[in-house]
């Protein structure tokens, strides 16, 4: 799995973004009124962004992990797979931002259990967005924790007795 401390923010060797512009839709942009689930008015799906050249610095330097990992084959490719990879920095929890369109698609093979076997390995969740609602996703079972707040944040704990992982929303001091 990936290492957040040692991932760099350039596309690998051979990758580029072609026809694929899934982040447009799956993500919240307010530089260009963008909101998580809806195309971005400057997006032609399929073909590109219509600002390019003054595309906004959020735009310009994210890459997605399909763009940053060679070890991901085309299948992870966002416009193949219908979801964008991306490893939170803080947490170090693999993030997948579902396209609402395809809501069930990360479910399907080979990424359900692929999701599972990272979980177990890195001992985190894989954590599912689609739109707002949140999906942890662990070694042996998924918890729906539905939308976070701003108010909250989530936290792995292990319950006393079982030994299992879980997931929380829990309120910050904020």
């Amino acid at each position: 799995m990936v290492d957040s401390a040692r991932m760099v923010n350039q596309p690998a060797p051979g990758r580029d973004c072609g026809t694929c512009a899934l982040c447009c839709k799956v993500y919240d942009n307010p530089e260009v009124d963008s909101v998580a689930g809806s195309w971005c008015q400057h997006c032609l799906p399929g073909r590109g962004c219509k600002i390019y050249p003054t595309r906004p610095t959020e735009c310009r330097s994210f890459y997605c992990l399909w763009m940053t990992q060679t070890f991901l084959g085309p299948e992870w490719k966002p416009d193949k797979s219908r979801f964008v990879l991306t490893v939170d920095p803080r947490t170090n929890w693999l993030f997948a931002q579902v396209d609402p369109g395809a809501a069930q698609g990360w479910r399907k093979e080979p990424y359900l259990s692929q999701f599972r076997r990272w979980a177990a390995a890195n001992q985190r969740p894989v954590m599912v967005f689609v739109a707002k609602n949140a999906t942890a996703v662990l070694p042996d079972r998924e918890i729906q924790l539905g939308t976070i707040g701003a108010d909250e944040r989530l936290v792995l704990r292990t319950e006393a007795g079982s030994g299992r992982q879980v997931v929380e929303k829990v309120k910050t001091n904020a």
